[in-house]
């Protein structure tokens, strides 16, 4: 029974969402920067989209809209965001990476790369790209299923 249960799909992904984060965080810290895969994927978003509102933010990294505002406290207390009223509306709150949020995510890369690696060993260059394939179709087949599903900028 145990067995079984241990090898599902659900508990197969919770597990490597451990790995993942704890190889992440490990990574980052190691390299000197106190940066979670989220707040990572936030930044890196935030660079991407100049002047992106939270809402949109939210959906771009697929994280719930209720609790993105956490994220972007955080980054903005690490002087790596800047955040103001958009102009177009008054309830929105518009995104900038700062100069030290750029220098971040620059610097971080190595450790993000590292991280990547380590995640994936055990499988040779074949076996982690189809992972990686299957990965993305399963979540793609069941993004609408999720409480915070990706969403286009």
């Amino acid at each position: 029974m145990i067995a079984e249960v241990l090898n599902r799909p659900g508990h197969l992904a919770r597990r490597f969402q451990q790995i993942a984060v704890s190889v992440f965080v490990a990574e980052a810290e190691a390299a000197g920067y106190d940066l979670t895969p989220v707040q990572y994927a936030a930044l890196a978003a935030v660079k991407a989209h100049k002047g992106i509102d939270q809402a949109t933010l939210a959906g771009l990294i697929a994280y719930d809209r209720t609790t993105i505002g956490g994220v972007v406290d955080r980054l903005e207390q690490k002087g790596l965001v800047s955040r103001r009223v958009s102009k177009e509306d008054r309830r929105a709150r518009v995104l900038e990476i700062t100069p030290l949020g750029k220098r971040t995510l620059v610097g971080i890369e190595p450790a993000v790369a590292a991280a990547q690696k380590a995640m994936l060993r055990g499988l040779d260059a074949s076996e982690a790209a189809t992972l990686l394939r299957l990965l993305r179709k399963a979540i793609d087949a069941s993004n609408e299923l999720s409480r915070a599903p990706m969403r286009e900028g």
